[in-house]
């Protein structure tokens, strides 16, 4: 991003970075929303994938709607395929990975995937991530392998597994939505069009294994929070910002929800945080900082 001159009344990049905060926050809150609902029982992960899926698309299209005063049909416009399923192929496996694994651990195993994934595609493309980039990247990985190496505390592998397909989809999923205009409009379209997957995967589920399918009070209202706030709005104010960032710096900063998780699974769920992932977070958060602060310049 190119350095204006110095202006005190005006630092674009205390606003983008302001902007990216609470993106990450959103983030983060996604693992403690789901993790909650799905631990409790009170939903089934297909149904929590559909009414949080639903419920973003319909907050996002309200917000359009205000925005375009009342021009929200938009959001029925096809979009490529390939954007609407990476976002229903990462809803799914994030919630079937938290049926698994902790909060803390869900995060850190996503967006260690997708800063990988990321960060492959920037070089892939002729990006130059400089020393601190590297060492960003290298403190991030040393992190996320540290929670995942063997051991008596390793985390679930089928969990895992399920949370690296999930950042591979979301990581794909961000890639795609740098160049696709409004990200309001754009989130919103991507939103709908996930849905029908989503109420596919609920009909296949129940076909399976009948009976699998429910959903109380506390499980909806969860799904809703998850998708209308920190999905939607999350996603919204994330492509608002992205384009303001480097692919290098936009896979190392989606590393700072991982530690984010960690203490909200500690104070809310009252998820004990081992010291493996104290020790992966703090990597992981250096990285972050040496990562983006580093490499400011586009």
């Amino acid at each position: 991003m190119p350095q204006e001159p110095d202006d005190p009344g005006h630092h674009p990049d205390v606003i983008v970075y302001a902007g990216v905060l609470l993106a990450m926050v959103a983030f983060a809150a996604n693992s403690i929303l789901t993790r909650s609902a799905l631990d409790s029982a009170s939903i089934d992960a297909a149904s929590f994938t559909a009414i949080r899926l639903g419920s973003g698309a319909l907050a996002l299209t309200a917000l359009l709607a205000v925005r375009a005063k009342g021009r929200a049909d938009v959001v029925l416009r096809p979009v490529p395929w390939r954007s609407s399923f990476f976002l229903f192929l990462y809803a799914a496996a994030f919630s079937l990975a938290y049926l698994r694994i902790g909060a803390a651990t869900g995060s850190l195993v996503l967006f260690g995937t997708v800063q990988t994934v990321m960060y492959a595609a920037a070089i892939g493309r002729g990006e130059k991530p400089g020393l601190s980039g590297w060492a960003g990247l290298t403190l991030a990985a040393v992190g996320l392998v540290t929670l995942v190496a063997p051991g008596v505390s390793a985390p679930d592998p089928g969990g895992v597994g399920l949370m690296g397909l999930a950042g591979v989809a979301w990581a794909s999923y961000t890639l795609a939505g740098r160049t696709r205009g409004n990200p309001i409009a754009t989130s919103a379209r991507n939103f709908v069009w996930s849905l029908p997957l989503a109420l596919g995967l609920e009909v296949a589920v129940e076909l399976i294994r009948p009976g699998t399918i429910h959903a109380g009070t506390k499980g909806i209202t969860l799904a809703i929070l998850s998708g209308a706030v920190a999905s939607g709005m999350g996603y919204a104010l994330w492509y608002s910002v992205l384009p303001q960032l480097t692919r290098v710096q936009s896979g190392i900063v989606q590393m700072a929800p991982p530690p984010l998780a960690a203490i909200g699974g500690l104070l809310l769920l009252g998820e004990a945080v081992g010291l493996r992932v104290a020790l992966s977070s703090l990597l992981i958060l250096t990285g972050v900082a040496v990562g983006v602060l580093g490499n400011r310049s586009r």
